[in-house]
């Protein structure tokens, strides 16, 4: 917005694409701004789909809008819309939403956005603007994640802190249902029915140092490095060897309420759905209490039975997945206990749930999860070890397996160093489309977790599952061109592992094996190996996903893919 006049520039691609036609035009400057980079959800990407949208150029009020999120009945609004003379120049539900705001308006641009949203179903956090009120921003949000950051003599609006952190520390989140109008001096927030609310400015958790990339090339290589002293950050004042004790504040005050608990159920969606599934293997052998773990997608639509004594425990990095948001609204309003295990402080997660705990792993930028894998991992553990130490645990088992775990950080810092020579061994089947990942028990997860990396940031075709399946159907598959990864370290089930090694090698696979430090008979069976320390079974998660972690990036990398950006995804889902 400059002197009353709007500028709009749009472009596809990266934002250095833009940066280059903002670059070219004159006077593009001003006090009052918005921008988005946008995914594609209705449309093709291409820049007249591309954000912002106005209403109608020609009869409009000049209000444009930017928008995150999913506009449900935005075909029925489009067809009332088009019935009143407007017209369309994209394929996108934003634009439906920006031209009912323009219909509605009526000198009052905070009033025509809280109109407009009591019209609408789906998901949205947007940012809107209007030609007719220059020195005006509404906001608002529902369902996906929207802050606003308090300067000096500024307001910084965002979907997370890491894009207000440079300008500012303190910051406060928008709720569900909300409204929020910003000028230069003020801001007031509402209800999308006019009611007024008190927002809670926050201190923001981190530093700009922390999202800086430094000398790493990437964040993603950056965030594997940083895993040993997020745990470090993660397990600080938390456990007492000594006395065999895990202390987590955040939960104590349901503790006697979680000891009597019957049945767990954790809920989260692709890699927090992995962790899920290591804490089900951990709740159940530490905490002796019966655990599932659901899909959140499913869970909202499968009306599940909550009986008396569940808990629910919700795993979500962002604490804004909206499947996982959605499936923890249901759970608690079935009666269920909620808890959750959130690296972001204030998401909406955070408030909802009865109690959690935070991972305190810092900020990740890159969209493949690694750090916040390993603290939802760690998280899980310290729970399992808090109930279970209530319920059946010896003092003598929880301090010998909390000084182990505080070995953990050191172990991985180890696997860290084979970095250069997992790239080596990646090196010669990059150029293999199809891929195996096999572990059992507490591996298993790490396995399918190990698939998802190599897939969401190479695109290679991967499979992760236990390995006792791959004889059900699988194993068809196998010859000369395909690479199978084995998590096979040392533990119970290590001589079952061994024979599904075995079973791929007569079938002339390629064996990639993750193995225990001193197992040097496991390399006359495999084409590779990467050695990690050994560590007691409950643990072992914690340090055989690093090396497929550092397989999926080097392979990423020598395919020449955007490491950080993978085509297609999001750092936060934020819509179903």
């Amino acid at each position: 917005m400059i002197n009353s006049k709007i500028h709009l520039a749009r472009a596809v691609g990266r934002v250095r694409v833009l940066e280059d036609v903002l670059s070219k035009m004159d006077g593009f400057h001003g006090s009052l701004g918005i921008a988005h980079t946008r995914w594609a959800t209705h449309g093709e990407p291409s820049e007249r789909n591309a954000h912002p949208h106005s209403d109608d150029e020609e009869k409009g009020h000049g209000i444009v809008l930017i928008h995150n999120g999913i506009i449900e009945n935005y075909t029925v609004l489009r067809k009332y819309l088009q019935e009143r003379g407007h017209k369309f120049t994209s394929e996108t539900d934003t634009e439906v939403l920006v031209h009912l705001i323009g219909e509605l308006y009526d000198g009052d641009l905070e009033a025509a956005v809280q109109s407009a949203l009591r019209e609408v179903t789906g998901a949205y956090a947007i940012a809107v603007i209007c030609r007719e009120e220059p020195d005006v921003l509404v906001i608002a949000r529902k369902g996906s994640p929207l802050m606003v950051g308090v300067g000096k003599d500024e307001y910084i609006v965002a979907s997370d802190s890491s894009a207000i952190v440079a300008h500012t520390t303190q910051a406060f989140y928008l709720d569900d249902y909300t409204v929020a109008r910003l000028t230069r001096d003020d801001f007031r927030t509402t209800t999308v029915d006019n009611v007024p609310i008190t927002p809670q400015i926050r201190e923001l958790e981190f530093d700009l140092g922390q999202i800086e990339l430094g000398d790493y090339e990437h964040y993603m290589l950056k965030e594997i490095f940083e895993q040993p002293e997020a745990l470090r950050l993660c397990l600080k004042g938390r456990i007492n060897p000594r006395e065999g004790q895990v202390v987590l504040g955040g939960i104590s005050e349901l503790a006697r309420d979680l000891v009597k608990s019957k049945r767990i159920v954790f809920i989260g969606q692709g890699t927090a759905y992995h962790a899920a599934m290591i804490g089900e293997y951990l709740m159940e052998e530490l905490a002796k209490i019966p655990t599932e773990v659901e899909f959140s997608s499913e869970f909202r639509y499968r009306n599940p039975i909550i009986e008396d004594g569940t808990v629910l425990i919700a795993i979500t990095q962002s604490g804004e997945t909206a499947d996982t948001i959605a499936a923890l609204q249901e759970g608690k309003q079935r009666g269920a206990m909620t808890l959750g295990i959130v690296n972001v402080v204030g998401s909406t997660a955070s408030r909802e749930t009865d109690a959690g705990i935070y991972l305190r792993v810092g900020p990740e930028i890159g969209v493949a999860s690694t750090k916040a894998f390993l603290g939802q991992v760690m998280v899980a553990t310290l729970l399992a070890t808090f109930i279970g130490r209530r319920r059946y645990l010896a003092a003598d088992y929880v301090s010998s397996l909390l000084s182990e775990l505080q070995t953990i950080p050191d172990c991985i810092e180890k696997v860290t160093k084979l970095s250069d020579e997992i790239r080596d061994v990646t090196a010669k089947y990059t150029d293999r489309e199809n891929w195996l990942f096999l572990g059992r028990g507490y591996n298993y997860p790490v396995a399918l977790e190990g698939a998802l990396k190599l897939k969401e940031i190479s695109y290679i075709h991967a499979e992760g599952m236990p390995a006792a399946e791959m004889k059900h159907g699988p194993i068809a598959l196998i010859d000369k061109h395909m690479p199978v990864v084995f998590v096979a370290t040392r533990n119970s089930q290590y001589e079952k592992i061994v024979s599904n090694i075995e079973e791929v090698r007569s079938r002339g696979g390629q064996v990639i094996a993750v193995a225990t430090e001193g197992d040097d008979q496991i390399r006359q069976h495999c084409d590779d190996v990467f050695y990690v320390p050994d560590v007691s079974e409950p643990l072992q998660p914690l340090v055989t996903v690093v090396p497929l972690q550092l397989l999926a990036y080097h392979a990423a990398v020598i395919r020449g893919k955007d490491v950080d950006k993978p085509r297609n995804l999001a750092k936060s889902v934020t819509v179903e």
